[in-house]
């Protein structure tokens, strides 16, 4: 049993690890060498380094404790070790990128000529990095933290406070590079967010789930609790045994997918799961009516 838990761990840790260490070479190779920038905290990181000249990977570390601690303190424990494992492998990635590239082993992408390429492989590559550490239920801590935090104190959506703060980080940027190079970024921002739908397969926002379980209360009550979800349970009769049953229906965003999944797992390994595509979601948590996130 003690050797199927650590073979588990490992699996789930190590597209974690393979996801971080893509992000962090896509922002060695091909944003720093180019003057391009990135949206959340590691965009505050590569603003310190721009002005100041502080390694990416130190002040990464010291931005994410913080918020981590305060996750910790208003979240709680439970979810937030892969927050910090994404925050860790991501740091000690941008120190090993910043090592090799330095050392010459590895000549960075840096094109005067070209900032167009430079800006379609970057997006391709942090999208390509970030999809697989949302797909396995990884975070790189920072933003992702503060927006819980926000949602659960203002209400404000995760999508709402993501597009504010990233809208911040390139904005102050102009202080520190030119105009163009701030186009380009939006162009990079766009590209790994349509790569990060690839990645966690599908055009949609979100994912809906119909579970069949003899544990539905408990499960809808840490859905609640750990992804802050509402939870429809439905009465519905077995045709076989005839006996009276509850559905649970739920529906999150697709980075989500799975935590819900490891979380139903979790508490009913019998469960039966069905997992929809959705095309849009109205309501509170996705969007208004108007079409513009809560």
């Amino acid at each position: 049993m003690k050797g199927l838990n650590v073979w588990n761990t490992a699996k789930q840790l190590s597209p974690i690890l393979l996801g971080t260490a893509i992000y962090a070479f896509g922002i060695h190779y091909f944003i720093v060498p180019n003057e391009l920038m990135e949206g959340g905290v590691t965009g505050i990181s590569i603003l310190l380094h721009y002005a100041f000249g502080v390694p990416l990977s130190i002040s990464t570390i010291v931005l994410n404790v913080p918020l981590f601690l305060l996750g910790l303190r208003y979240l709680g424990r439970r979810g937030m070790w892969l927050t910090g494992f994404g925050t860790l492998s991501l740091a000690f990635f941008l120190y090993v990128f910043e090592r090799v590239l330095h050392s010459g082993v590895i000549r960075p992408f840096a094109s005067e000529n070209d900032l167009l390429l430079a800006a379609l492989y970057a997006g391709v590559t942090l999208g390509a990095g970030l999809g697989i550490v949302f797909r396995f239920g990884g975070t790189t801590g920072g933003v992702d933290i503060l927006a819980r935090l926000v949602n659960r104190k203002y209400g404000w959506s995760i999508g709402q406070f993501f597009l504010y703060f990233d809208a911040i980080v390139i904005g102050v940027s102009l202080f520190y590079i030119s105009m163009d190079r701030v186009l380009y970024t939006l162009i990079v921002v766009f590209i790994a967010a349509k790569m990060i739908d690839v990645i966690q397969q599908g055009e949609y926002a979100a994912r809906a789930f119909t579970v069949i379980s003899e544990r539905t209360e408990e499960i809808s009550k840490q859905i609640m609790l750990e992804l802050e979800r509402g939870v429809t349970l439905i009465p519905a009769k077995g045709a076989f045994t005839g006996q009276p049953k509850e559905m649970l229906y739920c529906v999150v965003y697709r980075h989500e997918t799975r935590r819900l999944e490891r979380l139903v797992r979790r508490v009913d390994p019998r469960a039966f799961v069905i997992v929809s595509e959705v095309q849009d979601v109205l309501g509170e948590g996705f969007k208004s009516e108007s079409g513009a996130d809560e």
